[in-house]
């Protein structure tokens, strides 16, 4: 089995870009979808030319907004929208699908926004975010978390840690604490499971052609439930994929 995650900053746009084509290259079982800013019906127009796959898709209240998406070949046993909490779940930042064998969770996290302005509901979101899931792991299938998390975890996460650390949205504290305590609660980051010491991004900034540059951040991750990481076989960045500001992160099992 093979999931893939992505931030696509608008799926009309990026399939403007050649998303689905890059889509039917991955070849992935999964992919969950993050930022579409889309209603679910606009969701599934755009995935149009993507055959063979089942679109699940949550929109934000505010159009052109958030917006997460599950899509898959195989149909889902259930699948829920949202964390079961009004204001958390009015700007359409979680899906949640059960299969056979696995759950997954696709989240897009508040980011914190321009000079923190956001960052006491940020630390709302992902105390109500970890409990959500907690709860879904006593349930006793193995867990996958994935998407965009708007946090590096470590300096080895971002390009320039020193002169963000506590200044940026992404890079504070008590984001950092955030993700220690969602990763304490049974959950392990894959990637940096199979990759301790690789240096990768998953998103740069539109600014100073900092892509080219690789200055980027790690804020995009597939955690699993712990255990189950023995059955991850590769966990991979794609930074040869366009068609954002982030690019595909996922898991093969």
């Amino acid at each position: 089995m093979k999931l893939v995650s992505f931030n696509v900053n608008g799926i009309r746009a990026s399939v403007g870009k050649g998303l689905v084509a890059s889509l039917k290259q991955m070849d992935a079982d999964i992919y969950c979808f993050q930022e579409t800013k889309a209603t679910p019906t606009q969701v599934a127009e755009a995935l149009g030319e993507l055959d063979g796959y089942h679109v699940h898709a949550y929109g934000a209240e505010k159009a052109g907004y958030s917006g997460t998406a599950v899509v898959s070949r195989t149909a889902p046993l259930s699948v829920d929208f949202g964390i079961g909490l009004p204001g958390h779940d009015d700007e359409g930042r979680v899906v949640t699908a059960a299969f056979q064998d696995v759950v997954v969770v696709t989240v897009y996290t508040p980011n914190s926004g321009e000079e923190l302005k956001r960052l006491p509901y940020r630390q709302e979101w992902d105390a109500a975010f970890r409990e959500y899931v907690v709860r879904l792991a006593k349930l006793g299938k193995p867990l996958i978390i994935c998407g965009d998390l708007n946090v590096a975890h470590r300096d080895i996460d971002l390009a320039r840690p020193k002169p963000n650390y506590n200044k940026s949205a992404g890079y504070t504290q008590q984001e950092i604490d955030g993700l220690d305590a969602l990763l304490n609660a049974g959950f392990v980051d894959s990637f940096r499971h199979l990759h301790p010491a690789e240096v990768k991004y998953s998103w740069w900034s539109f600014r100073a052609g900092a892509r080219g540059k690789n200055i980027g951040w790690r804020i995009d991750y597939v955690l699993v439930s712990k255990g189950f990481e023995k059955k991850v076989t590769d966990a991979f960045i794609l930074n040869e994929v366009m068609g954002s500001d982030h690019c595909p992160v996922g898991i093969a099992w």
